[in-house]
């Protein structure tokens, strides 16, 4: 099969006397610019990867770009020829100072394996590498998928009840339910790891990465692992002092008011926040003095006559 000449000087778009440290700028430009984690699904932009690694791997390496200058389009000759350059030559392909392993598939142009022999670590078949150099590259090994994230809003009971839940979750395929364990009182935007829901892929699933969100709380207010409520208090409780409801996330409780309490005043009670059991939020009720929108005659007579006898100045 006829090979065709490449010139790997103009792959990467520099002189043919360029120094080392101007074909390495330049090669890191088009490998930032070509690589397929930033081109998902662009075999253009794939195989212009490639060629760019492949120009760079023969340029960056004194030897080989001095054996590559001496036979240019001549190079069938070399092609014959053994030793570190020849066939079953071994080195290896780096990738912004990371070793992507041994020259041992056969993923670089028939050009580059005439004249030097060996392969690559783009050999056909090999698989992407989500993690590990700065772009995920790519390894000789099948890899396993992507891994995903996504949220999951809870409500403040189920968050600190804890357990089993199951929930919806959008993916790739649709809206899948899946079943997740809580921690008991688990903080706001803490993430949980679903191992093997995530993307799939040639060596299996990645994970999913849920990260919590809390629902909005028609009661409670959160202040870190602290809850803080409203107390509706009547004028007079506040004043003569006595018991007022206040609503925890495991039911209602009787809160003991001394006398004289404003409006505002805020009472602790140890334990009733957000927490895993033994290092538990507290909660925190603030009282609101609530007065009648309506009364009758003889309230309003009552009123009147505590506003005329009573000694008291806001």
């Amino acid at each position: 099969m006829a090979v065709s000449y490449k010139d790997y000087y103009n792959l990467l778009g520099v002189e043919r006397g360029a120094d080392d440290q101007t074909i390495a700028k330049a090669y890191k430009k088009l490998a930032r610019k070509y690589h397929p984690d930033l081109n998902p699904g662009d075999k253009q932009a794939e195989e212009k990867f490639k060629e760019v690694n492949e120009a760079y791997e023969v340029l960056k390496d004194p030897k080989k770009r001095q054996l590559y200058d001496q036979l240019g389009p001549d190079w069938e000759q070399a092609a014959q020829g053994g030793g570190p350059f020849g066939p079953g030559g071994n080195f290896h392909f780096t990738f912004n100072g990371q070793d992507m392993g041994g020259m041992g598939g056969s993923g670089f142009s028939d050009f580059f394996e005439s004249l030097f022999g060996g392969g690559s670590p783009f050999a056909r078949g090999a698989g992407r590498r989500p993690e590990g150099s700065p772009f995920g590259g790519f390894t000789g090994q099948p890899s396993r998928g992507r891994d995903t994230e996504a949220e999951v809003s809870l409500s403040l009971e189920d968050v600190q009840a804890g357990g089993v839940k199951s929930i919806s979750v959008q993916g790739d395929s649709g809206v899948r339910t899946l079943k997740i364990n809580i921690p008991a009182g688990i903080q706001e935007g803490k993430k949980l790891r679903l191992s093997g829901q995530g993307r799939q892929g040639p060596a299996g699933p990645g994970d999913l990465f849920l990260t919590v969100r809390y629902k909005p709380h028609p009661v409670f207010r959160v202040e870190g692992a602290n809850l803080e409520c409203d107390a509706g208090v009547a004028p007079w409780d506040a004043v003569l002092g006595g018991t007022v409801r206040v609503h925890t996330l495991e039911g209602d409780i009787e809160l003991k008011l001394p006398a004289g309490t404003s409006s505002g005043r805020k009472f602790r009670i140890k334990g009733r926040g957000l927490g895993p059991a033994g290092a538990r939020g507290d909660l925190i009720a603030k009282v609101a003095v609530k007065v009648p929108s309506q009364i009758t005659d003889e309230e309003r007579r009552l009123w009147e006559e505590l506003k005329r006898v009573s000694t008291f100045s806001a």
